[in-house]
This record gives structure tokens, sequence and C-alpha cells, in this order.
């Protein structure tokens, strides 16, 4: 109702009558509180009737007809009470009952402020349904905001502790997953007072939604908002000079005919009532600035200041200003980042069509064209997989409408259907073309006749892009090319509002996309852009944003289409808009960079998921497989936190369908339409599909279910950290069984109960090549896991079952069972028959793991007593359950009692651990047993670790185990005992003479056979004492074959280590003793010495009295092979000289060769001069370590000149931290001026090693490494070197070289005749130097081996070094290992010198630069190579690459091994070596017979390529190494199998090949024929726990094996199965 000036007295009681209704409505929606008030106006008498009535409605329309027909005066009264105490009044009643109260109020001015309001507020709807208007004209179906879908954002809550997350990958770490459901584009202004962020892409149809906002909210669809203002980015961006917000509001929407009172009236209701007020900014991303982030603005903005736009914009989004206002801002996903959280901000993103919504619009868009014609467009829109993905999109859906009703208007019904979004385009711009002459044909094609208009239109599309210009001024297009765009539908006419309020017109592309296609044509086209300019625009776009990222610019497509416009179906069109003499050849070399340069991008490891999609969108918009297989050749897409959308599906289809080999999708987190699932079928090679996220529920599970059957190649499916309830699961169920391929299926931390664990167990025995399934982490009862147990026993397959409570349910299937693992499953005593019952069915049981249950005592009797019902279980686990040292007297007892138990291993008195082991042989009687009936000779082992073991519990404890009339090893280690104890616990024991071991500490003391048998005896902190020793050392007299005695940590002192030491001849130790941490002294430090003396048996002496305080007497080992000498080590033992004195007499009477080391002690001046001399006199002493010792350099050189005048082998090392640059080169000459039988001399990280010899004839080695040497340092050892003409070995790594360096080489080198072996490790050394180093390169006959590791040699140095190689006829071996800095000319000169070496063994050539001509002259060189036993080509670069990649350059090389016979190790990583150069390596391989090194690392094998490895391998009996780091294919089971025809196998890496479980099963086959293999790396690939376990089994038949590499895998490395310390989940 429009707001009239009127007189209201006598009208008010009739305009009361009028609003009844909506007063009665008004009120009914109030609280009691507001009806007492009103009611208390009544008279009592009405009163009472009023309040008779029990309807409420009934009630308040009573009370308005009270009023209605009372007088003005009450009528007035009642009016005010109204207005002040009601809420939400619709703001045409507010206005009218404001206008009464204030003018019978005697406020004239209220009726005037109301007027003003109504008026401004009629304006603004005219306005805003002007807009509406506008933008709708061309829509082809009507909007219905109550039907039209947007996803909303939040966040989920933290899962609880008992849903903790498997640390598979960084999402399943998040905490707060944020997670979506729909609400409807209406909804989203019925809420006020909050920030709205509407996001879509491009196209999605934000700016037509947000203007349909608009129009309903002037029609009154959102009563409670009194005004909207709707402001457009591209506008504001023509806006320099500061604003208020007043001064924005009426720019745009201007007071009628200017009126300051009122503006001023409107905008003192904005300010009075911002929850009535709704801002609506559409299209942030056309914005040039970014908002500001709230800490930087002022904490309460004034609205009356003119500010900058950007914090005029920021105030109002971060509530600065008008807090209670609505906001709503429009934008693309990637920027949503800068509205930094504002309160009440909520995000939602648009839903694009639906299968049923892409119907409805093609079929609204053709419904005037004719039936038959709109029946065949919409078919063939719905059945082209391509199209139907891009509609998805609206905006994209009325292009490819509109593209296909041009096509059928050009070419009748026989179409070439477009493949990509830049060919749809491209048919836009010709249908374009065709408006300007009405469909006129002519003789010429419109491209010819407007070619020079759009080569301008092209122009001015690219400007604007790089000037983020969307809205340009008329000045800015020329006439004609208004006419020409106006006519062809290019560009539309806009309205554009001046900074001065004054209105004028522009223009804009009629769409930002086509803006980006018209650029990307001028990119391809244009003669003047450059190939380096046009890869800039080609930069993939990150869909991940933080709030700290810069502003990204508007447009997101442009490399896309320059990526569609490299495609070959786009080639005739580009030469035509090119229309220049010999614009083929130059259209195909443009298209070739583009697609060259993403081919380079394929190739990068770094990729992240998002910009890996924006990748396949690339490859997709180039339609090349090429490109497509080079992409799809990773193996895994690992997608995180975006939304993929149905062209982002289907550009992963075409990827993974070109790829040569299987592939995993993995995603998580992304916000997936199920629609798009029906794309999933077209991803051909991929073998495994992961979901992690908790947006994916039961609905989707349901979608996927869907086209389960139809994905041929799936093997794993992983449906993880997701919503997938019971509901779901049996829907999955029912799908896997059409899925007979699967033999992966994971379902962990969902939300299954005991049904829906049930329902897929169930499924498995279908399932015929199932080989592992994981279900943790979801809600399973006692029951239900009782339920699975009896399902699985019914699986004849099955192999492993182990349960954990609900974190972990992993079941692994074979031939045979093996583990069933039952932890954390609130099992107790009533549930043990039951268990047990079912257990029965698993005939091939060996371990059943029972921990951290409820069984207690007698529940663990209950389970020994049906130990014979148990089948072949070898191990129960019953750790954690309650069990106390009554039980493990109970255990005691059976063990001795029971034939088939042979081992109890119990901690913590049995509370902690408790794994009973048995001999499954021997089970089905378990009757007592007689020395006739099972041999004496059977070993049986109890061991109470790390408890408080009672007197009382011993001595029930003692009286079983005597009754043991078994062999028994008893370790009790860790037990709280006294010393006496300790003592009278071994004196017992040592009575049994069937007690093998005690253990009171780490290892076992063991007491064998009939007689008192002592291997081990550990007895340490029992502060045993001299005289507990003296006790001690008695009773071992009597163990005839004591192995190791470990007294360490005890209160032994000098006295007690001396009386040790007395007793140590009459003791017959083995192997060592340990007496760390005895609190003894430098004496007693010297009594271990002398037992070097004393003990004829004693090899080596180790003594600290630091921090580490170790001491350790080693003894002469009978089994060990070989001479050991003799060792006596003294650490941070402080020695005074009379120590020093003692010392000295002790190693005089040691008649003994010995290796003398002294560590970190204080040596004083006087002791020192002493003990060095009598060092020198002592012959026995062959070696001295002097470590740390703090000796100066004229000590060392005393000590040097005084073991030079002994002509004899000595070798002596000493170790200071001085020992570095200038100081160590003047000692070093020195040491050559003093001693000229130097044999040996090694300087490396402050330490120098010398060995002398008495014959002075023998050759010598000078080995400076990582010493901090510069070249100013040389000069002192000139003279020394040019004496040593006995040089043969001289090497210098990691030396800073200058000209000091190359003159100090110059005139050093001529001198060494006999020098065989030089090898230079450099830095810093520039050209000049590296020419000077290369032409003193020596040219003797004895000369054979170079190496000069990481040189930068430059041009001059290679062709210097080249030159110079050709003089060296007797070289044998040359490493030019990460040598660089020339260009591929002179890196011919380089080979061609180097294969002037026929004799050469050995060549290491990695990093090296050359072109196809050197790679000939390489290829010929080799084949008169014929001694090469030794080659490494590492990551050589190829200047033509593209001839080198499709293996031209390869097979060329690869030819010329033909000739080599005696090859024993071959490095070729990162040739990108493909199946063809496979073929060609193999075929020599049999000819190597002595091969033992082969690393392959960093090709791309395809299946055929790997295959014919395999066939190679079968002849590699010689073979050690051999190292095939992602080689780009996952199927590597087939190269396992060969290893094991290869006997000599040491070191295997297959890491980074994404190879899953299928390969460990294969490993774990061939390990055990391995006999010899050292090291296994499979670091980042696919072995899931199950897996690893399987591999874990193995172990214990492999003892060669040292270390398995398994990092980066997805496996739960605390599994109780991978705690083989061999198995390394670490980074090195």
């Amino acid at each position: 109702m429009r707001m009239d000036m009127l007189d209201w007295s006598g009208d008010i009681l009739a305009l009361v009558a009028q609003e009844a209704s909506a007063l009665v409505d008004l009120l009914c929606k109030q609280n009691s509180g507001v009806l007492d008030r009103i009611i208390a106006l009544v008279e009592p008498k009405t009163l009472d009737q009023i309040r008779s009535l029990t309807n409420n409605r009934d009630r308040v329309s009573a009370i308005v007809d009270y009023f209605k027909n009372s007088d003005q005066k009450l009528c007035i009264w009642f009016l005010s009470t109204v207005c002040q105490y009601c809420d939400n009044i619709p703001f045409l009643l507010e206005t009218t009952l404001v206008s009464i109260a204030g003018y019978t109020s005697g406020k004239s001015c209220s009726a005037l402020f109301f007027y003003h309001l109504q008026s401004y507020t009629d304006a603004l709807k005219s306005m805003i349904m002007q807009k509406h208007e506008s933008v709708a004209q061309a829509v082809v179906k009507n909007i219905h905001l109550e039907d039209t879908w947007v996803y909303l954002r939040h966040k989920n809550p933290p899962r609880g502790k008992d849903r903790t997350i498997q640390p598979q990958a960084t999402l399943d770490n998040h905490e707060g997953e944020e997670s979506e459901h729909k609400v409807s584009v209406e909804s989203l202004l019925k809420t006020t007072s909050r920030v709205v962020m509407l996001l879509g892409q491009a196209g999605s149809g934000k700016t037509l939604l947000v203007h349909c906002l608009g129009r309903d909210w002037a029609e009154g669809s959102f009563p409670s908002i009194h005004l909207l203002f709707l402001l457009e980015f591209r506008q504001l961006n023509l806006i320099s000079r500061n604003l208020s917000l007043k001064e924005l509001l009426f720019l745009f929407y201007p007071a009628s005919g200017d009126i300051e009172e009122q503006s001023d009236a409107v905008f003192a209701f904005i300010l009075s009532n911002p929850e009535k007020v709704c801002f609506i900014f559409d299209g942030y991303d056309e914005f040039r600035g970014k908002l500001t982030h709230p800490e930087k603005l002022e904490s309460i903005m004034d609205p009356n200041k003119p500010l900058p736009m950007i914090d005029l914009l920021s105030g109002l989004c971060s509530r600065k200003f008008l807090p209670d206002c609505t906001v709503m801002v429009t934008c693309r996903p990637r920027d949503v980042t800068d509205m930094f959280g504002s309160p009440g901000f909520i995000t939602c993103e648009l839903q694009g069509f639906d299968r049923l919504g892409v119907k409805e619009y093609a079929e609204q868009y053709f419904h005037k064209k004719g039936e038959e014609l709109k029946k065949k467009a919409v078919n063939l829109l719905m059945d082209n997989r391509h199209l139907l993905s891009m509609s998805h999109v609206p905006g994209l859906c009325h292009i490819c409408c509109v593209c296909i009703d041009h096509l059928f208007s050009s070419d009748g019904y026989d179409l070439q259907l477009p493949a990509s979004l830049t060919q749809i385009y491209m048919q836009i711009l010709l249908a374009f073309l065709k408006r300007i002459d009405g469909g006129v044909v002519s003789g010429t094609s419109p491209v010819q006749r407007y070619r020079t208009k759009i080569v301008e239109i092209s122009l001015l599309a690219l400007k604007g892009l790089e000037e983020s210009t969307i809205v340009f001024m008329d000045t800015d297009v020329s006439p004609e090319l208004q006419d020409f765009g106006i006519k062809s539908g290019i560009l539309t006419i806009v309205k554009r509002t001046h900074e001065d309020g004054s209105s004028g017109y522009g223009f804009t592309f009629m769409h930002l996309k086509m803006q980006e296609f018209l650029a990307a044509l001028h990119l391809m086209t244009n003669q003047n852009i450059t190939e380096s300019q046009l890869k800039k625009k080609l930069n993939l776009k990150t869909r991940w944003t933080t709030k700290i990222d810069p502003k990204s610019i508007f447009t997101d497509s442009l490399h896309l289409y320059v990526c569609g416009l490299a495609a070959e179906a786009c080639t005739s069109n580009l030469v035509q808009f090119k229309g220049t003499e010999g614009a083929t050849a130059w259209v195909q070399k443009r298209q070739a960079a583009v697609r060259n340069f993403l081919l380079g991008l394929a190739g990068s490891t770094s990729q992240t998921g998002p910009k890996i999609v924006e990748l396949c969108r690339c490859a997709h918009e180039t339609q090349d497989a090429k490109l497509a297989r080079a992409i799809g050749s990773r193996p895994q897409f690992e997608l995180r936190n975006i939304r993929l959308n149905a062209v982002d599906m289907d550009s992963l289809a075409f990827v993974t369908a070109a790829a040569d080999q299987n592939v995993c999708l993995d995603i998580g987190g992304c916000s997936v339409d199920l629609d798009c699932l029906e794309i999933l079928p077209s991803f051909k090679n991929v073998d495994h599909l992961i979901f992690r996220s908790r947006k994916y529920d039961d609905k989707f599970a349901e979608a996927l279910c869907g086209i389960l059957s139809q994905l041929q190649a799936l093997r794993q499916l992983d449906f993880i950290s997701g919503g997938l309830t019971d509901v779901g699961a049996a829907k999955l169920a029912r799908a896997l069984k059409d899925c007979p391929h699967i033999t992966h299926l994971n379902v962990s931390d969902n939300s299954l109960k005991d049904e829906g664990i049930r329902e897929i167990a169930e499924t498995l025995s279908r399932l015929p090549n199932i080989s592992s399934v994981l279900m943790g982490k979801n809600s399973i009862s006692t029951d239900g896991i009782l339920t699975l147990i009896e399902i699985m026993a019914a699986c004849t397959s099955v192999q492993e079952v182990h349960v954990e409570g609900n974190k972990e349910i992993s079941l692994s299937f074979s031939q045979s069972s093996d583990t069933v693992w039952l932890k954390h499953c609130n099992i107790n005593v009533t549930n043990v028959v039951s268990l047990c019952n079912k257990l029965r069915v698993f005939s091939y049981i060996t371990l059943l793991d029972l921990s951290n249950n409820s069984l207690g005592n007698k529940g663990l009797k209950k389970i020994l007593d049906l130990l014979p019902k148990l089948g072949m279980i070898q191990q129960i686990n019953v750790s954690e359950n309650g069990v106390d040292m009554d039980g493990v007297v109970m255990l005691a007892s059976a063990l001795c009692n029971q034939k088939n138990l042979r081992r109890v291993d119990a901690s913590e008195n049995g509370k902690k651990k408790l794994v009973i082991l048995f001999d499954t042989s021997r089970r089905h009687n378990s009757r007592q047993l007689t020395p006739n009936e099972y041999g004496i000779h059977v070993h049986k082992k109890l061991s109470l670790t790390q408890s408080d073991v009672k007197p009382v519990y011993m001595t029930k404890l003692c009286k079983q185990l005597v009754k043991c009339e078994n062999l028994l090893d008893i370790d009790l280690s860790h037990v709280d005992l006294s010393t006496n104890g300790a003592l009278l616990l071994i004196r017992s024991l040592a009575d049994c003479q069937r007690v093998t071991a005690v253990e009171l500490r780490y290892l076992t003391l063991k007491i064998g056979g009939f007689d008192f048998f002592c291997d081990v005896n550990r007895l340490t902190e029992y502060k045993l004492c001299k005289s507990n020793v003296e006790k001690l050392s008695r009773i071992l007299e009597n163990c005839p074959h004591l192995s190791e005695l470990d007294l360490s940590h005890n209160l032994l002192r000098d006295e007690g280590v001396k009386c040790f030491v007395d007793y140590l001849p009459k003791l017959k130790i083995s192997s060592s003793v340990s007496l760390s941490g005895n609190r003894m002294t430098q004496v007693g430090a010297l009594h271990l010495v002398d037992s070097m003396n004393t003990c004829e048996k004693v090899i080596a002496v180790e003594v600290s009295l630091g921090v580490e305080d170790q001491s350790l007497i080693k003894f002469v080992q009978e089994h060990v092979n070989g001479k050991t000498l003799p060792r006596i080590h003294v650490r941070e033992c402080s020695f005074e000289v009379i120590h020093l004195k003692k010392l000295v007499e002790i190693l005089n009477r040691c008649p003994r060769l010995l290796t003398l080391e002294l560590s970190s002690n204080s040596l004083h001046s006087q002791g020192l001069f002493s003990l060095l001399d009598s060092l020198v006199e002592l012959s026995t002493i062959q070696t001295v370590k002097l470590r740390n010792n703090g000796l100066s350099s004229e000590q060392i050189e005393y000590f040097i000149k005084q073991f030079s005048s002994c002509h004899q082998h000595r070798d002596f090392r000493i170790e200071e931290p001085w020992l570095t640059g200038n100081a160590v080169v003047s000692l070093i000459a020195k040491c050559l001026n003093l001693q000229p039988h130097i044999k040996e001399i090694r300087v490396s990280h402050a330490s120098i090693n010398i060995i002398t010899e008495g014959n002075s004839s023998l050759s010598s080695t000078f080995i400076f490494d990582d010493c901090d040497i510069d070249g100013q340092h040389l000069a002192p050892l000139t003279l020394p070197f040019q004496k040593c003409h006995a040089l043969q070995d001289l090497r210098f790594s990691q030396l800073r070289v200058d000209r000091n360096s190359a003159d100090f080489f110059s005139a050093v080198i001529p001198f060494l005749q006999n020098l065989r072996n030089l090898t230079l490790d450099l830095k810093g050394a520039d050209e000049d130097v590296l020419e000077k180093l290369a032409e003193a390169l020596p040219n003797t006959p004895a000369f054979e081996s170079l190496s000069l590791s990481q040189f930068v040699l430059g041009d001059r140095g290679a062709a210097v070094l080249g030159r110079a190689l050709q003089s060296v006829p007797n070289l044998k071996s040359i490493n030019l290992y990460q040598c660089s800095g020339w260009t591929a000319a002179r890196g011919r000169d380089l080979v061609r010198g180097l294969v002037q070496c026929v004799l050469l063994a050995e060549i290491r050539l990695d990093s090296v630069v050359l072109d196809e001509e050197g790679i000939t002259i390489l290829a010929q060189g080799f084949s008169h190579l014929a001694s090469l036993r030794r080659l490494s080509l590492n990551n050589i670069r190829v200047v033509t690459s593209e001839t080198f990649v499709n293996g031209t350059g390869i097979l060329c090389l690869l030819t010329s091994f033909k000739d080599f016979r005696r090859m024993e190790e071959i490095e070729l990583e990162s040739w990108r070596m493909g199946d063809g150069g496979t073929y060609e390596l193999v075929k020599y391989i049999p000819l190597w017979t002595e091969l033992v090194k082969l690393s392959l690392s960093e090709n791309q094998f395809g299946p055929h390529g790997s295959l014919a490895l395999c066939e190679g391998l079968m002849s590699m009996k010689a073979l050690k190494i051999l190292h095939l780091t992602s080689i780009g294919s996952s199927d590597l089971v087939g190269v396992a199998s060969s290893l094991k025809h290869c006997p000599s196998i040491e070191d295997i890496s297959l890491s980074w090949n994404g190879c899953g479980d299928s390969l460990a099963q294969t490993l774990a086959e061939i390990l055990p024929l391995c006999t010899k293999l050292k090291r296994l790396d499979l670091e980042a690939n696919n072995i899931t726990t199950a897996g690893a376990t399987v591999i874990a089994k193995c172990l214990p038949s492999c003892p060669s094996i040292e270390v398995i590499r398994l990092w980066r895998n997805p496996i739960a490395k605390e599994d109780e199965n991978l705690k083989d310390q061999r198995l390394n989940f670490s980074s090195f």
C-alpha cells in the first residue's frame, strides 16, 4: 500500500478496522507479555468475556474488535502499545501504525519521515525489478527460488577419541571436516543479520539468481527485509574516489528527484534498523581489489565517513558498521577465503543441473524449433557424454544448446560434434558471425569476411583480461567494432553509473567466458605474441587458497582455451583466422609449442591435486592422446578438498583411459555431485578407487553401487572416514556380488554397526579374488565380533582375522587360515566357550590374540582346559586381561605339566604382557610327561619381567618349576628382588639340573643339561658390593660355560673391581663382562686395563669414567674365524701423571701386539711426553688412536718424530678440533719432512691418519677429505709433495678452489711420475682455473684413473678437458659426476676426447648435456670400448628432447652396448626409457654374465617393458644390486618373481612405484630364496598393513636381510605383527 499524507483525525478508527486482519496475524505471533499489556487496556466486563475464549486466535480477534469499536483516544493508546512492544511488524503495517501514532502525538515529522521512506522503497523496488528484467530477458526457463538448490557448507565437530583417524593421508588428520547439505536459494534471505557467501563457477547462474532474489523481495517475499540494495562489483570498479556508505547507496539508487530530505530519512532508517536492510554484492571475483582483514580495520567504523571502496565494502562484510544488516556476496569458489569468517558468516555453493535439469532446459530451449528438431537435439545432448558433462553448468548448458542449434542449421543432421569446451566456443563464434548476415549464405565464409573485426575484438578481449577490465567505455570500442559486436551478439550494452552520479553506457562481452576465449584466440593467432609470452599464460590454477593469498585475477579459463586451440581439430579454423601465407605451418608450430609445454608439466611429480585436475582439463581440451598418456602415467591421482564437477570428472576419465598402466584415484574431502559418479565407468584404467570423507554417506554409496559393476579394471575399493551406515553397507554388499575382480576392500572409519559388518562379511565368500578387507573404526559390539568370527570360520579362504575392538578389523584371505586377532573386544569368561566353539572351524589357526579383554584368571583357566579343541594354534596372546600372580603360577604349573605348552612370557605380574606358545605337533594329549615319552632335551621357557614378586609367590613359582622334567630357561629380568634374594635364587636354581637359563636383568643366565651350565648372567642394579662379588664369584666358578656376565650399576667401586678382576682367571667366561656404573675411579679403570695381563683370554678392555660411565671386558671368541688385534680403549679418565705411569707399566707387561686408544682424556704435559716416549719404545703397540685429548701441534710433531725413528709398520690416528685448514696442512708438511716412509695419509673432519712402513719403496696414498682447506693453504705442501715420487693415489674432496689451487696442482702433478689415480672434488672454480687444471692433467703411462666430480667446467673447460683426454691413452677410469656448464656443442668435444681412451673400464658421465651429434659420437665410441666394465649415464640431458623421448636417441645408445662383454655395473637412470628401450637393453643382458649392478630408476616402463625385464633377470646369476625406483609401472609382481633366479642379489629398490599388496605377497614368497639379500627398499608404494604383515612373517626365514624400508606406505606401523627391527618406517 502506498503511503499518502492524510489528515488522520476522524479516520483512525476506520484505518484500524481496515488493518484488523493484519493486526490479528501480528498479535498471534507475539509472546504472552505483549498480550498482557494490551489486555490491561480492556474494560473488566469485556475482559472476562475475552478470557473465557479458549482459542488464542479467537481471543486476539476479540481484542482487535474491541479497540476497533472503541473511542479514538483508546484506539491510539492501543496502537501505541502495539507499535512499542511488538516484534517483526511488517513494513507497511509499521509505517501506518507509526504514522498514526506519531501524528496523534503531535509529531508530524514522523509521518513525513515514513512518507519519504515509503516513497523511496517503492522507487527502489522499481529499480530492482528493472534490473531483473534486463538480466532475465534471454532466460529460457523460469526460475523458482524455492526449487533452486545450493550446498550449505559447515564444519562438523571433531570425532571423539574412540574414532581416532588412521594416519594414512593428511586429509584424515583434519579435525572438524567440512560437510554440506542442500538448502533452497529462497531460504538464504529468510534468516537475516548474517553474511552469506554464494559461490559458483563461471556460468552457474549467480548473477541471475541474485536478481531473482531482488525480484522476489520487490514482490514481497521477504517481509523482514525492508530495504534491499543490489550492487555489482564490475560497476564498483569504476569508482576511484572515497565515498561514504550513504553516498555509495544513493549513487546507484538515487532518491526521487534527488530530494535531500528523502535520502536523509532513508539513511536514518538504515542506521537505526540495520537488521531490516540487505546488501547484495555480485561478482567479487571481478573486483580489482581484495577485502581488508578485519584486524586492519578500525574497531567501529563511521558509515558517514568517506572511505576507499575496499575499506567501505570490507567494513560492511566484517560487520564494522551496521553489524545486524544482511550481506550477500557472490563469487567464484577460489575467493571465499577473503571473507575472513565474519560473525554469522555462512558459505553456500550453487548446485548445477542434474541430468533431469539438463534435459528440461534443452527441451525448453528447443520447444519453438519444432518437435522433431527438439527431440533430435535433446537426444543428441543427453547421449553425448562430453556435452552432457559440460551441461551440468547452466551457462555451459545454454552454450551447448546454442552450439547444437547452430550445427543443425548449418550441417543438417550429419553433425561433427565438438569434443571440448574450446571447440564449442569456436562453433558459438561461427554462429554469432552467421547472425550478422541474418543466416544468408554468401560466397565467402564469415571468418574471411569479418577477419579484421575478429582480430580487433580479440585484442580488446585480451587487453581487458590483462587490465582486469570487464566493462569497456564507449571510447575504448570503435563505432565499427561496436556495431559488429552488437549485431553478432558478442558484445552487449550496459548502463554505467559515473562517480558524479551521471549515467552512461559501456560494453561488455556477452559472457566473461567468451572474452577469455577470444583472448586465447588472439594469443594463438597473433604474430607479435612470442612463445615465451604464450607459455606465461599457461600457468595451472590451484583451487586451494588461503586468507594470505593475493587476490586472484577474475579470469580462470584462459589457459584452457589456449590449450583447446592447440587441438588438431582447431587447426583449420586458426589458419582461417590467421589468414596469411604460410599460416598452416605457423599455426601448427604454435600448437605444438603449447602441447610440448604441457608435456613438460606432465612429467613433474610436484603437482598438487587441484593442479593435476587443471592439467587434465588442459589435456582434455587439446584432445591429445600422447599428452593424456603422459599425465596418466602417474600411479596415483590424489585429490583433496575441492569440488569435482562433471567436466573435471570427464577430463580425468580422458586422461586415465589413455594411460598404459593402472592408476589409483584417491578422492578425499571433495564435493562430488552424485550424477558425476555416472562418469566413473569411463575411467578405464582405474584399479584402485578411494573415497575418504564424511560427505560420502549412504546416498553417495547408493549412487556408487549403481555403477560399481561397470568398473571392469577395479581391484581395490576404499570407502573410508565416511558416513556409511548399515543401510548403505547393505547396498554396497549387494553391489559387490557383481564385482568378482575385487581384491581389496576397505570400509574403515564409518558408522557401521553389527548388521552392516555382517552384511559385508557374508558377501566376502562370493568374491573369489578377495585378499584383504579392512572394517575398523566402526561400532561393532562383542556379539558382533563373535558373529564375524563365525562367518569367517565358514569361509575357507580366510587367512587372518584381526579385531581390535572398534579400532581395527582386518581380514586377510588365502588358501588357509593363519591368525585371529580379537583385541579390545570385551571378551570375558562367559564368552570363552562360545568363542572356542566358533574357532574350532578354523583348522589352520596358528596365532590367537585375545589381548586387552576381560578374561581374568578364570577365563585363562577355561582356555587352558579347552586347548585340545583349538586345533593347531601355536600362540595365544592374553595380555592385559586382568590376570595376576595366581594366574602366572597357574601357567607355570601348566608349562611344566602340559607337553604341548612350550613357553610363557609375562610382565608386571601378568597384568601387562602374557603370551603362551605351544608345540602343536605334540598336542592332543595333555597328561603329565615322562622322560621316556618326551625327550629331556626339549627346551621350555618362563619369562617374568618388570614384576614385583613377593616371597610367597616366588616360593610358589619355584615349587612348580623344580617339577619340570624338561630343560627350562627362566627370565626374571627387572624383577624387584633384594641383592641377597637374587644370589639365593641363583644358588637355588643351581641345584636344579634342568634349569638352562635365568635372566635377572636383560638377557639370560643358563644352567643346562645335568651339569650346572651358565650362559649369560645379568645382575644389575642390585647394589652388589665387594663381599657380594666374592660370594657370586664362588658360585660362578661352578659354571663351566659362562658366556656373558653383566654386573653394571652396582656398588663395586675400585675394591670390588679389583676383587672381581682377581677372580676373573678362574671364571670360564666366553664373551664379555660389563662393570659399567660401579662408581670406580682412575684406579679401578687401571685394574680393568690390567686384566689384559692377568687373564690371557681377554681380547679388549673399554673403560670410560665420563657421562657414559662404561666399563667392558671382552674375551676371545673361539668360534670366530680370523685373528683380532687386542685393544685397549680408555676414554674420559682424566689421568694424572701417576696414573699414566701406572698405565705404561701395565702396557710394558703386555706380551701381545695391541691397539691403544685414548679419547677425551685431559693429558698433562709432563706425563704426556713420558707416555709418548714409552709408546715409541713399545714394539707391541702397532696402532695408536688419540682422539680429542687436547694435544697441541708441537706435541703431535714430537710424537710423529719419535715414531719416525722406528722402522716398522705403525698406524697412528689423531683427532683434534683444530686440525683443519692451514693448521692441518702445516702439520702434514712437517710430517712429510720428518718421516720419509709414509705409506698413507688421510685427512678428514679434524683428524689425521698416518701409516708408516719401514720399506721406502712402497707406494703412497694421500687423501684430503672435507677438511676445510682453501687453495691458499696448499703452498706449504708443494715441495714435500714434489719429493713424494712414490705417490700413486691423490684425492682432494670439498676443496675450495681458486688460482692458488691451480698453481699448486700445476706445480705438483708434473713431478708425480708414478701417479695412477687423481680425484678432485672442488668447489667454486671459475673457467680459467679449471682450464689450467685440465692442462695440468698427467700424461704419464702410469696414470689410469681421473675423477672430477661436481665441476662447473664451462665451454672452454669442456673443450680443454676433451683435448687433454686424447693425451691420456692408458686411462681406465673417468668420473665426471654432476659436472656441468657446457653447451651441447662443447659436449661433443668432451665425448670425442673421452672415447679416444680405448682402455676405459669405467665411465661415469652423469648429467652431461649432449645433442644428437654428441649422442652419435658417444654411441660410435662405445663400439670400440671392449674393456668397459662399469657404466653410469644417469640423467643425460639432450637438447633435442623430443627425439630422445621418442626413443631414437635411446635406441642409438643402447644398440652400441652390443659390443660390451665384461659389463659389471650399469646405471641408466632418468632416461625416460620406454618399452622399446627396455627390449633393446634386455637383448644384451644375457651377454653380461658378470653384471653385479643394474640401475634403471626414473624411467617409463610399460607392462611390456616390465615383462621384458623379467626375462632378462632370469639370466643375471651374478646380479647383486637392482634399482628400479619410480619406473612408471605399479605392476612389478613379475619382476619380483623373477628375482628368485638371481641367487647373488643383495640390494633391491622398488620404491616410488605405487605397488600394492600383490607385490608384497610375491616378495614374501621369493625372499627366503634370496639367501644373500641385505636391503629391500619399498618406500612410497601402496602396500597396506596386510601386505607388510605378509612380508614380516617371512623374515624369520631370511636371516641375511638387514633392512626393509616401508616409509610412505599406508601401514599402521604400530601393528604388533610389524615389530621386527628390520622393518624401517622412517625417512632414512
